[in-house]
């Protein structure tokens, strides 16, 4: 109730079934907040506990510090540097968000953004898999990819999606300030994201895998990003 009270970030609720009294006031705090709920029964709370008491509910709290996205603006402006943002439109698997936030952070991306829900936000598994990365890289979570979107083209950020039957990666200017978006693993990027985008930048496949997976394309058009770049300061 505390976590709820101060705005900790939680990533969702773990709720005993049939569970009474000051829980029944957490679940709705929690529903006013947006915060997924997860009805679960005692044995899976005692497993989730360790040992704990858990007085039948639980949450799963980020120990992470997220930031807001004009802290990424702000980063890259102080570097002297046109900002360079990477945008995930519902990644879900954590492998993935830790493999991309290890990239960028090579990369010299200024920040990662992710939405708020159906995402994968940053967990034990994220931590591990960016190889200490995530200590150094900017994160923000936002409730509406578009808007973001829309907000960092006012600001004369172009936006560029990697998806299928678009310009090939390395024929585009990636110079400039840019944003670049990725798709979830299963799915890609969602419709309306992709109608916000200024341009689709796609990965020439020629074996007989079509497609990679969600941080082997960041990867791709990430190192593309620093290349064109440190070419353009010679």
């Amino acid at each position: 109730m505390e976590a709820l009270r101060n705005d900790r970030e939680v990533e969702k609720l773990i709720v005993g079934k049939g569970a009474e009294g000051s829980i029944k006031k957490i679940v709705g705090m929690a529903k006013d907040k947006k915060i997924p709920i997860i009805m679960a029964d005692k044995i899976t709370l005692d497993r989730l506990a360790d040992g704990s008491p858990h007085q039948g509910i639980a949450a799963y709290v980020s120990a992470y510090s997220y930031c807001d996205v004009d802290d990424i603006l702000k980063k890259a402006e102080k570097r002297g540097e046109p900002p360079f943002i990477i945008i995930l439109d519902n990644l879900e698997d954590p492998h993935n968000l830790g493999a991309i936030m290890r990239t960028a952070e090579a990369c010299g991306v200024h920040g990662i953004i992710i939405p708020k829900r159906r995402s994968v936000g940053i967990t034990d598994v994220v931590v591990k898999a960016s190889a200490g990365a995530v200590e150094y890289i900017s994160c923000a979570k936002v409730s509406n990819i578009v808007q973001t979107i829309e907000s960092l083209k006012e600001k004369g950020i172009w936006i560029y999606a990697c998806d299928m039957n678009g310009e090939t990666y390395y024929k585009a200017d990636l110079k400039g300030a840019a944003a670049l978006v990725i798709g979830s693993e299963g799915f890609g990027i969602s419709r309306l994201v992709k109608e916000k985008c200024d341009f689709v930048v796609s990965i020439p496949m020629v074996g007989k895998i079509t497609s990679l997976n969600a941080s082997n394309a960041a990867a791709v058009l990430m190192c593309e990003v620093r290349k064109q770049r440190d070419a353009g300061k010679l």
